[in-house]
């Protein structure tokens, strides 16, 4: 079967990682049904229709991750689906009803949605979230890793995504007629084709707005978005694919970040933060104001500062063939995509 008459579903197909997803598919030729909550809203949704292929060969459906059988439209007569629909905020008022119901809830209801329509395939985007919520600077994390630290009080958001991953294994092993494959993604960064301000490539604009009070001791894996993409559709496209993908390959500090931006010149006209907190003393006294802070940020601090995530990402460079890009490289891209968007003032 040729790619034009290939079907391929994305769930989320309005968000950071969905609308990436959607664009790479319609040129390679697909034809895509993409889920949104409001597909009549052209004013919020019409990007989408803009793409190139879009007119010709996408279609928008709605898709409540709640609703059972919601998705039961969008995904009869597809071959596979690509989901990425999950909500991405650190801080919520009921982790339960915001964070884990919608991730857990709503991949069960989708895989069951595609197993009635016969899809051959799901890729489930996940999270490194769910591979670990403290990262061991001595350790060296694999697919084989699972998060087992997280809960509603303690990193809820990364408590929702393992949820939510432990979920679809569970449905792929109790439906052979259906194959599960998971991407596990560390802080996804890079362009992109929404106006909307995603959650991650927020960090430049908290960073250049003065919203940190000095240069932490926070070390981030980072992956630019056109591979996330890439990896999902490789894994789609792949009889091979299986299991999970830890789909990231470098990691880079603030203080880097913070000397980057700099090096681009953003230092004149942003609030670049300049007091070196990088150091023991600077890590006490952020784990002591991080109770001050909202819960989710609060706790992802007091798990992350002074820690150095490692990982092997080999499995998804070997099987799915990424040459991840220079992570110094979609940082530069990242930021001249915000200012187009008007999310940088200056």
């Amino acid at each position: 079967m040729t790619n034009e008459e290939t079907v391929v579903c994305v769930t989320g197909a309005s968000g950071f990682v969905g609308s990436r997803v959607v664009a790479d598919l319609l040129e390679q030729g697909y034809r895509v049904r993409g889920t949104v909550r409001q597909p009549s809203n052209l004013e919020k949704y019409g990007f989408l229709m803009e793409l190139p292929g879009a007119e010709e060969r996408l279609t928008l459906h709605r898709g409540e991750l709640l609703e059972k059988g919601c998705f039961d439209e969008a995904l009869q007569g597809c071959a596979y689906c690509i989901h990425t629909a999950s909500p991405y905020v650190l801080d919520v008022d009921d982790p339960q009803t915001d964070l884990v119901d919608p991730a857990v809830q709503g991949t069960e209801n989708v895989l069951q949605c595609a197993l009635d329509a016969g899809v051959e395939k799901v890729v489930v985007t996940s999270s490194m979230a769910a591979i670990t919520d403290e990262p061991e600077s001595e350790r060296v994390l694999t697919e084989d890793d699972w998060n087992e630290k997280s809960s509603l009080d303690r990193n809820p958001y990364y408590f929702s995504k393992t949820e939510a991953e432990r979920a679809a294994w569970r449905f792929d092993e109790e439906n052979d007629e259906i194959s599960v494959v998971v991407i596990n993604p560390f802080l996804i960064i890079g362009p992109s084709l929404t106006p909307s301000l995603n959650t991650s490539n927020e960090l430049f604009v908290d960073l250049l707005g003065g919203e940190y009070p000095g240069v932490l001791n926070l070390t981030w894996g980072m992956v630019d978005v056109r591979d996330v993409s890439k990896a999902h559709i490789r894994a789609m496209e792949s009889d091979e694919a299986s299991g999970r993908y830890i789909c990231v390959d470098h990691t880079i500090a603030m203080e880097e970040v913070v000397e980057l931006l700099n090096e681009e010149g953003y230092g004149e006209d942003y609030k670049l933060p300049s007091l070196n907190m990088a150091c023991a003393a600077g890590d006490y006294a952020v784990r002591l104001l991080s109770y001050f802070q909202p819960s989710g940020t609060g706790s992802y601090l007091r798990t992350h500062v002074g820690k150095t995530p490692r990982f092997d990402s080999s499995k998804s460079r070997e099987e799915l063939d990424l040459n991840y890009m220079p992570v110094r490289d979609s940082i530069v891209d990242t930021l001249e995509d915000l200012k187009k968007w008007g999310h940088l003032e200056g």
